[in-house]
Formats: structure tokens, sequence, C-alpha cells
């Protein structure tokens, strides 16, 4: 199987984590105060980002995409004989 482009080029923003996560006495689930950390906020362009992080002040940190290399498949190569198990 090969994956899909679907949903390639959106631009995500993540909050770095504020506190460290700590256990919990009781079921000993890891946990923390921070909600921050379950926020996700998915932008259509790197310029719509930049922006919403500079209009709340936030620092930010851009990583770029990274090119993708495909490597064309055939399904007759999963029945080859010179497959390795």
């Amino acid at each position: 199987m090969q994956s899909g482009r679907a949903n390639t080029t959106r631009w995500l923003l993540e909050y770095d984590p504020a506190e460290a996560q700590d256990a919990d006495p009781l079921m000993g689930w890891a946990g923390s105060r921070d909600t921050n950390r379950q926020l996700k906020l998915w932008f259509d362009t790197k310029d719509e980002a930049v922006a919403y992080a500079v209009r709340k002040g936030l620092e930010y940190k851009i990583e770029e995409p990274h090119d993708r290399v495909i490597r064309p498949k055939s399904y007759a190569d999963n029945f080859a004989f010179r497959r390795v198990l």
C-alpha cells in the first residue's frame, strides 16, 4: 500500500508543553494540568499560522515539510520469488 496525500497541504500549530507530566497516585496514569497540550490548530497556509502566532504573542518555530521520495511499486512484487519473508 502507498500513502495518499490528503490533508498534507495544511499547517499545524501545536503548543509546547508548559509543565511536565506527573503520575496519578491512584491509577498511575500520566497527566498534567496543561490544557494547551491537547490543542492543535490547523491553518490553510503558513502565513495564516504565523499571523496567528504573532497576533497572540507566541514564540514559534517553523518546520518546513520534507520532500517525499516516491518509489513506484508493482502489486506483482508482493509475489516475486526474490522477496524475502
